[in-house]
């Protein structure tokens, strides 16, 4: 009788690793189930320890634009390798890195490299609390901008996932100039900075929220974000981890300057595709500004691995892949295809469903309209949900294991992946009639 590695991998590290598995929505406690322990990818594809190949829509989380095993990826990786894996000094390639972002980003002029997404994102809140003189800060219930104490409150992704508005372990006095307020709510944001603005350093946003489903901020909803944080002094800090050449080649920001003309974030939080899945992530903006960072300015921020060599060589070589014209053109249909696709699929099968996407980036809900804030999100079926996801595992598709994450296509995904992926799709929303 044939036995289940991944059963018995899920045991072996459930010994020894806090719920088996080292980032909590991996271990598929929302959907039930044993994680799929994944042994090797190529292009859009990834195979488990029991051999079965999955068309793969989580890419890392992200990073994976490219699909998995990229040549010229890989090659520039293997090179930096040879060179050396670390020299706690500096690299060519870190300016190169910081010249490809500026180079797409215009509110970008200075560039800190970093190792995780969460480094950046309290790295840029201490540089705007430095910069400002005040302590207090507003973000936004169900964003996620990583697992420093600050910023545990009321966040999405894993923790929504889990029923925890927030963390144990993070002190109350910690989170006391931390102001939560509902998504795209302009009547509560403007509360908050006529009560609050003259002690506010920042508003942390994710523009395109990933970590419940997906999220966009309405246009008026941002243009009153970017109005006030100017008329009080504060200032916009953008969370593009994984927004960033995600949903396009100037980001979530290019997305909304393209309604709103002029608009620029003061601050920039950038993570996984800029790493290409090495771990790697960046804060950027003005030069005025990120000069105020150590080793010239009195806010201090270090990291021993930050920049490393192998990481900005494979972060380096996709955003140049990335750079080509027509990408993200090809790229934004296979993702609008796949999400019309599965639209399509429910609805005749009568599964209430909606759906959204920009550039590689898509998100779905299993309710009759698109949600604009994290209660909304919360109406989502978790069970229904869950059938589902191990519908579409079982016939080799694999997405997110919780019902907060969004998905990603990447440039590798073909279009019979799409079209088979619609067909499973298809099959499991009959069930769930």
């Amino acid at each position: 009788m044939a036995t289940d590695k991944n059963a018995e991998l899920f045991e072996r590290a459930r010994a020894l690793i806090p719920g088996g598995v080292n980032s909590p929505v991996r271990a598929f406690r929302a959907v039930g189930g044993t994680p799929r322990f994944i042994e090797r990818a190529q292009g859009a594809y990834f195979w488990d320890a029991d051999g079965q190949r999955y068309i793969d829509y989580i890419g890392s989380w992200g990073p994976m634009i490219l699909g998995h095993g990229h040549p010229r990826v890989v090659e520039a990786v293997q090179q930096a390798v040879r060179d050396g894996f670390s020299f706690g000094a500096p690299t060519e390639r870190e300016i190169e890195l910081a010249e490809e972002i500026a180079r797409h980003l215009p509110s970008v002029e200075m560039v800190r490299l970093v190792s995780s997404g969460t480094e950046a994102a309290m790295s840029a809140i201490r540089l705007a609390r430095g910069a400002t003189g005040r302590n207090r800060i507003i973000k936004f219930e169900g964003c996620y901008h990583g697992h420093a104490d600050a910023l545990l409150v009321k966040a999405g992704s894993g923790l929504a996932t889990f029923g925890h508005p927030t963390s144990a372990g993070v002190p109350a006095e910690v989170v006391q100039h931390t102001l939560v307020l509902e998504y795209n709510n302009i009547a509560q944001l403007e509360e908050a900075f006529a009560t609050h603005g003259a002690d506010l350093a920042c508003v942390i946003i994710e523009a395109i929220a990933g970590n419940m489903n997906f999220v966009r901020a309405s246009v008026p909803f941002m243009q009153r974000c970017r109005e006030l944080c100017t008329q009080h002094g504060a200032l916009l800090v953008f969370d593009e981890v994984m927004t960033g050449f995600r949903v396009g080649l100037t980001g979530a920001q290019g997305v909304y300057a393209r309604a709103l003309p002029g608009f620029a974030p003061d601050m920039t939080v950038l993570g996984k595709v800029i790493g290409g899945g090495m771990p790697l992530a960046a804060f950027g903006g003005p030069r005025t500004l990120m000069e105020k960072l150590a080793p010239l300015g009195p806010v201090y921020q270090a990291g021993t691995l930050s920049g490393n060599p192998v990481a900005t060589a494979c972060g380096l070589a996709t955003l140049r892949e990335i750079a080509q014209p027509g990408f993200y053109e090809a790229l934004g249909q296979k993702t609008r295809a796949l999400v019309d696709g599965l639209q399509a699929a429910a609805a005749e099968s009568g599964v209430a469903f909606s759906g959204d996407c920009e550039g590689g980036m898509f998100g779905f809900f299993l309710l009759p309209q698109l949600p604009h804030n994290y209660a909304q999100v919360m109406r989502s079926d978790a069970a229904r949900f869950g059938k589902l996801f191990h519908g579409l595992l079982d016939r080799g598709v694999y997405i997110a294991p919780a019902l907060y994450e969004a998905g990603f296509v990447s440039s590798a995904h073909s279009d019979d992946d799409i079209a088979r992926t619609v067909q499973a799709a298809r099959e499991v929303f009959r069930t769930l009639a």
